[in-house]
């Protein structure tokens, strides 16, 4: 059993919650969610989507078949901290390579177990995500509850997106798709290479030039964190686009951005939705899918012109917009997270629907 040391998650609402350390020793201050799913917590660890959050799991045990490095979304953790009720410290898995406290504590990332995570989702789901320190001092709330208050996640794109273009080839190759990384999951470019679409990925600063000139197919754009009406040069690059008409396929931070880049507004959510088990409507199938998302922004229905675009899927619990499909480009994009590992598959579909708008392009 590792010898375990308090620590303590002070949130901006002046609520103190006291556990135990695992992972990095540091003091770090973030914006406090939490996720649903029961699986998948490497998948979460490194979604880059969650850049600048403290994540909280509210599945009670976390780490039981340890941490592989063939599941990873991107290179490394982006979240600033990482709170469980209990973390397994035997991992039982023949792919495991190491325990989540080892891993955790390679990336740097702070962790806090031993409280009740069931009360602290309560708190986020009755007043919303609210910012957090976690550390290993009892805070001082006059010192602390200031500097909560004046918090917000900076530069988030920015600071997840690749420094450089890379390719991956697809064999035999059938489509050349540029992915926008805004902090892409790598399971979007496997899902798009095993169709037979060569993927290069273009760092989330890439001009109108710079993505015309590789000659693509279609254009993925990509999820990512923060606040999405902040890419304001992104945002311009996509309106441009709009006029050479390359089929497009937008998810998460991917769609919100496509959407203003047409018009549209997006809102910060209450709580947001993250996790594995979120039900959304296809409005065009009339059939509802379990999907896999993590995102606190959401277009506003009816922000979209309608001569632009309309509303293809909506969320089952909230109604929020989870999709569009635009008129007059060929473009549709998701709010959900269609590539999802670990987590339901069941909207795979929509990449072999963007392989068919390249078809169907590529033939007029």
């Amino acid at each position: 059993m590792q010898e375990q040391h308090k620590r303590w998650l002070l949130l901006a609402d002046g609520t103190l919650f006291e556990g135990y350390g695992f992972g990095a020793d540091k003091t770090v201050v973030g914006e406090t969610v939490f996720a649903t799913g029961m699986t998948g917590y490497q998948e979460t660890l490194t979604d880059p989507s969650y850049y600048g959050q403290i994540v909280t799991q509210t599945f009670p045990l976390v780490g039981n078949y340890g941490i592989n490095s063939f599941d990873f979304e991107s290179d490394r953790c982006y979240l600033s901290g990482y709170i469980v009720r209990e973390w397994c410290e035997i991992p039982s898995n023949f792919r495991s390579e190491k325990t989540l406290d080892a891993f955790l504590k390679e990336q740097g990332i702070v962790g806090l177990c031993g409280i009740d995570t069931r009360r602290l989702t309560r708190i986020i789901r009755e007043s919303g995500v609210m910012n957090g320190v976690l550390t290993d001092q009892k805070p001082e709330p006059d010192y602390w509850l200031p500097k909560l208050g004046r918090f917000t996640i900076q530069n988030a794109v920015r600071s997840v997106t690749c420094d450089m273009p890379h390719i991956t080839k697809a064999e035999p190759e059938h489509f050349r798709v540029t992915l926008m990384d805004y902090g892409y999951k790598h399971n979007i470019e496997r899902e798009l290479v095993k169709r037979g679409c060569t993927v290069t990925v273009l760092p989330a600063t890439a001009t109108e030039a710079e993505i015309l000139a590789t000659m693509p197919d279609g254009i993925m754009l990509s999820n990512g964190p923060g606040n999405p009406a902040e890419n304001t040069e992104a945002i311009e690059t996509l309106r441009a686009l709009r006029a050479h008409r390359i089929p497009t396929f937008g998810i998460c931070l991917g769609h919100q951005l496509l959407a203003l880049a047409n018009g549209a507004v997006t809102e910060k959510l209450k709580y947001g939705h993250r996790g594995g088990n979120q039900p959304v409507i296809d409005l065009r199938l009339d059939r509802t899918f379990v999907t896999s998302q993590n995102h606190g922004y959401a277009v506003v229905n009816n922000s979209i012109p309608p001569e632009v675009g309309e509303v293809s899927h909506k969320n089952a619990n909230d109604g929020t917009c989870e999709g569009v499909r635009y008129h007059g480009v060929p473009a549709f994009t998701v709010q959900f997270h269609p590539e999802a590992c670990g987590g339901p598959q069941d909207t795979a579909y929509l990449f072999d629907e963007f392989l068919a708008l390249m078809t169907k392009e590529g033939d007029c």
